[in-house]
């Protein structure tokens, strides 16, 4: 294929370097035009790490976006500064990819899936378990009647606490664990039943000192949620700051004929044994002594390389891309992640208001 994707990456720390990779492997049909970021040193070990060339370098999205020639502008940014870069970009007439959530505020993200829809471009809503392969063979095997009738799902990711300074603040974050990590498996199962909700009840720890471990966030570091649907199954979703050994991505199935679980992130063919420690077992792994099961292709297990490939195609094409990778899916997960965090305050079960379409 001849046509390339031009893209501009703004930002180059930790969500970034996730995107490169899926970058690095479909040069097929994407270039990386040219990366943004504050910081130009991490802007440099970002490039270098994935062998980049001819390449133009920012530290201001505005002035990047006059003079870079692309066609889609990937943000890798904290979660406040989405709305204003994806504003920014439908002025200057390029396509998005938003990393989760999409924004901070459900009024935020709103006001983005509407600017999209009047400039005519298309946001691309970066949740990566969509993509993740042994997601795609339970989902077959469940399809396949392997397990009987759906009636349950548990859902969760879990670690220790982010890296990113951003989440121990509402106003920088949107919320806790729940909009943080949450947000995976809320996307997830909204994707998988086509939205089609009926009623959830959720408890949360109360962020601050009211929290389990993190009494430095302002938001919740545990939160459940349970969901019912339109079809009669249940979900339970759960996210937390408090898991210590590595992330947790872990999606159970459960029918009325056998059950089916998924472990995304330490179902590693690996199992090491090592008293000076490996350089990597798997994310946010605190240590790497003694036993462990050190990631293969972590990124591509978890998603990532898929799912960019997918946003280019479809750029490519001109083209949506499938269902809960959409703008109008990030804004339907937030307006959950929402209505959890409303059914824990107030200690009330929360109906869809919006109805369930048949």
């Amino acid at each position: 294929m001849d046509k390339k994707v031009k893209v501009l990456l703004v930002g180059a720390a930790f969500s970034a370097d996730l995107h490169m990779d899926g970058y690095a492997r479909c040069a097929d049909i994407a270039e990386i035009a040219a990366i943004c970021d504050q910081d130009l040193a991490r802007v440099d070990s970002l490039a270098a790490r994935y062998k980049l060339e001819n390449y133009r370098v920012y530290n201001d999205y505005q002035q990047a976006l006059h003079e870079v020639d692309c066609d889609l502008v990937d943000i890798c940014l904290p979660n406040f500064l989405h709305h204003d870069v994806a504003l920014a970009a439908f002025a200057h007439g390029r396509h998005i990819i938003s990393e989760k959530p999409l924004a901070t505020t459900v009024a935020a993200a709103a006001e983005m899936v509407e600017a999209a829809q009047q400039a005519g471009k298309k946001i691309y809503y970066a949740e990566d378990w969509l993509f993740a392969p042994a997601l795609h063979k339970a989902l077959a095997l469940v399809e396949e009647g392997a397990i009987g009738r759906p009636v349950y799902i548990r859902a969760r990711e879990c670690h220790c606490g982010s890296h990113s300074p951003f989440t121990k603040t509402i106003q920088y974050c949107g919320g806790g664990a729940m909009v943080h990590l949450g947000i995976h498996p809320v996307g997830f199962v909204l994707a998988l039943k086509k939205g089609r909700w009926t009623e959830l009840v959720a408890m949360t720890s109360d962020g601050g000192a009211a929290n389990l471990i993190h009494t430095d966030m302002e938001g919740e570091d545990w939160s459940a949620c349970l969901m019912k649907f339109a079809d009669g199954t249940t979900a339970l979703l759960e996210a937390n700051f408090v898991t210590s050994g590595g992330m947790e991505d872990v999606i159970d199935f459960y029918g009325s004929q056998g059950c089916l679980h998924v472990d995304l992130t330490f179902s590693s063919a690996l199992n090491c044994f090592s008293i000076p420690g490996v350089s990597y077992s798997v994310e946010k792994a605190e240590i790497t002594t003694g036993w462990s099961k050190p990631a293969v292709d972590e990124k591509f297990n978890l998603g990532y390389v898929g799912e960019i490939r997918h946003f280019m195609e479809c750029c490519l094409k001109n083209e949506e891309a499938k269902v809960g990778l959409r703008g109008v899916d990030g804004l339907e997960a937030l307006k959950v992640v929402n209505f959890i965090y409303q059914s824990a305050k107030n200690g009330i079960k929360i109906r869809n208001p919006y109805g369930v379409a048949t």
